[in-house]
């Protein structure tokens, strides 16, 4: 059944550069210029957005927030359709290449908060104090938002307590959805709160997300939405990862103690003045990358089942799928938007759980015509410079030729390092934007 492949031939070059190109076009076909130029309009001082009508004219004060990993591009496109007038705060991860006037930039943490986070949580909230029914509060919302802006509920929990809490947070091996419950219960911000210190205005929410269409409350936290998860979702989550003994202690009494309070739910009062609008998604980025293969001359499918599944076990399920559509047509192309989870078990090397998805793929594919692509949309995987990987039959055996171990490399949590040595890292910097991960595996 498997069709061998020769190790390092031109073949397989050329078939990891049409991963490559489907993976770029898809990024460029899903860019935040396009979602809002399709989903925002500025007409005689009116804004639209989505189905929509504001009068700007009609309020006191239009207060515009945008945080996350695309918080710069989101701003600028938004004064791309308004103009200038425009004031707020902007909280984004990287330092932009330059500032849209108006507006007060902080340079927040990313994947873990730092003193720039909590600054920029104390201006919005600030900014926000006595907000009234004459208000419109623009939120501009991306992925990353968790980090960047962010506030403990509890003064106790100083800086480090946070970093370390959000490590063992990430490091667990819980899906993002489990991830943000206890962020939202633990933040002055999130799961709600935000949109609590502003109450009495008209908020809408504009969103970039990075989360399951049926899980929007998960997006930065859900900062402005009611919160679906619970108190005792917590406490179940810590005890499920054994969390609680790696906490630090000023939140682990928070939980011993049951000293945490409850996030508003979705249909409290609080929210009868809130909208919100999600205009771009990794359904998007799917949509473009099945196009994109297609003209490659691949028959497409898209299967997005293993979302939140670790890494392995989502592996083994995409490359069964990739097996079984290949005995129809020769060249088959299969996509997989969202994330996968990896349980970091010691001190880690470089890279994040696309570059690891793809060298694990690489052991099963090893001497087939079969290409693995996985990287993310924001340009970002783990600690590495890449946005991920791409691995072939051919990648195991060229690895070794260069003297790599690859089972090491796993163990060691350091795929990133093996791919950028084998020139197979998916290098984009920093997108602007953030959609979720995107695999494509392609047999051929």
């Amino acid at each position: 059944m498997k069709a061998k492949a020769t190790a390092g031939s031109s073949q397989d070059a050329n078939v990891r550069d049409t991963a490559r190109r489907i993976f770029l076009d898809a990024l460029a076909d899903s860019s935040i210029s396009k979602a809002f130029e399709q989903n925002l309009n500025f007409n005689r001082g009116v804004l639209q957005v989505c189905e929509d009508l504001y009068d700007l004219g009609a309020y006191n004060r239009v207060f515009v927030l945008s945080f996350g990993k695309a918080a710069h591009t989101m701003v600028g496109a938004l004064a791309e359709q308004v103009g200038s007038g425009m004031a707020g705060i902007v909280v984004c991860p990287e330092a932009p290449p330059s500032q849209i006037p108006g507006f007060r930039y902080f340079q927040g943490g990313h994947p873990t908060p730092n003193a720039e986070s909590v600054r920029a949580a104390g201006a919005v909230l600030r900014a926000l104090h006595g907000a009234t029914a004459r208000w419109l509060v623009l939120y501009l919302i991306s992925g990353g938002g968790s980090s960047v802006l962010e506030r403990p509920i509890d003064p106790e929990i100083e800086l480090d307590d946070l970093i370390a809490t959000y490590r063992e947070l990430v490091h667990c091996g819980a899906p993002i959805a489990e991830i943000n419950a206890i962020r939202k219960h633990l933040s002055a911000i999130k799961g709600g709160r935000l949109a609590l210190a502003a109450r009495e205005a008209q908020q809408v929410s504009v969103m970039v997300s990075d989360v399951p269409p049926a899980a929007l409350d998960s997006l930065a936290s859900g900062p402005t939405m009611g919160d679906s998860t619970t108190l005792d979702d917590c406490y179940a989550i810590v005890r499920k990862y054994g969390l609680l003994k790696r906490f630090p202690p000023s939140v682990r009494e928070l939980f011993e103690t049951h000293a945490l309070e409850e996030t508003p739910k979705p249909g409290d009062p609080l929210f009868h003045r809130s909208r919100w609008w999600p205009v771009l998604s990794s359904a998007t980025a799917q949509k473009a990358a099945t196009a994109r293969a297609a003209t490659h001359g691949f028959a497409v499918q898209v299967d997005n089942q293993c979302d939140d599944w670790d890494y392995a076990r989502a592996a083994d399920y995409l490359l069964k799928r990739l097996h079984e559509l290949r005995k129809g047509p020769k060249k088959v192309c299969l996509i997989s938007g969202g994330e996968v989870t990896v349980q970091v078990s010691r001190p880690a090397g470089i890279g994040g759980r696309n570059s690891h998805f793809a060298l694990y793929c690489a052991q099963k594919i090893a001497g087939e015509n079969v290409c693995v692509l996985s990287a993310g949309t924001d340009g970002i995987d783990g600690n590495s410079r890449a946005a991920g990987a791409v691995a072939d039959g051919a990648t195991t055996a060229r690895a070794h030729a260069a003297g790599i171990d690859v089972q090491k490399s796993l163990e060691q949590f350091d795929s990133g390092s093996l791919f950028e040595r084998l020139g197979d890292s998916i290098v984009t910097g920093p997108t602007g934007n953030n959609v979720r991960d995107l695999r494509i595996l392609l047999a051929y």
